[in-house]
């Protein structure tokens, strides 16, 4: 790009575009933000690494266990990898095309999140009635008490940190991932209070009980997903667990 001297011709150089009264090109700007999207980057595939682990250990251990509550752990854990996918999607999107991304597209990324979700609460659902009807309980699982501890303390600093990018970004699809990110965070605490009373107590009902705790969660968060609107809880001042 030209540099061109606007009203001063002993002044030092600037870069604009369109001439003089446009204007300027704001390089440290775009250098910044392409910072920001390298950074997101990273979170977002240190978030598929460790739901692809997640996901595994709950799944498995569900089996095994016979629970509900982590076989409705390990499914989200696949919804957030989804989540996670579409964010690297977008993001790739902004560095191949820049800012300016589809709108349309984010609406329908957001909706397919919302029905997934929205399965996930009939699924479990189902699955509570079934329980209760059967009266079958579950196993204690050490691996699934394991990955569910550990994903407390991920969960909450990914979330903080999507949260923190999400903000300088602009990115309302981020925030959306970050409460993702939130919601696995407070799953994975159901998923342990559940365990360590049917540890204790040993009484059937735990896993169903602790299973329908976490409908609650999923279901506000495909409602949010489906109208395309943001969480209060995408911003640090209304989420106190973040701070």
């Amino acid at each position: 790009m030209a540099e061109t001297y606007c009203g001063n011709e002993s002044a030092a150089p600037i870069s604009v575009v369109g001439g003089c009264g446009a204007l300027p090109v704001n390089p440290e700007g775009s250098i910044e933000r392409a910072d920001l999207i390298g950074r997101a980057f990273r979170l977002e595939w240190l978030t598929v690494a460790w739901m692809v682990v997640e996901g595994t250990v709950a799944i498995g251990a569900a089996v095994d266990a016979g629970s509900l509550t982590l076989a409705a752990f390990g499914f989200d854990s696949l919804i957030e990898l989804a989540s996670a996918g579409v964010l690297i999607w977008r993001l790739t999107v902004e560095l191949r095309h820049g800012q300016m991304v589809s709108e349309a597209a984010e609406r329908r990324a957001s909706r397919v999140g919302g029905v997934l979700l929205y399965v996930l609460a009939l699924f479990i659902i189902g699955g509570v009635a079934w329980s209760f009807w059967t009266h079958h309980g579950e196993t204690f699982s050490i691996a699934g008490f394991v990955v569910a501890l550990l994903a407390m303390p991920v969960m909450f600093m990914l979330a903080r940190r999507k949260i923190a990018l999400a903000t300088s970004l602009g990115s309302r699809a981020m925030r959306a991932d970050a409460v993702e990110s939130i919601t696995c965070g407070w799953l994975s605490l159901v998923v342990v209070i559940g365990l360590v009373a049917d540890l204790t107590i040993g009484a059937w009902w735990i896993d169903p009980v602790t299973s329908l705790a976490i409908v609650w969660f999923v279901v506000r968060e495909a409602r949010e997903a489906w109208s395309g609107e943001e969480c209060t809880a995408c911003s640090t001042e209304d989420s106190g667990i973040l701070r």
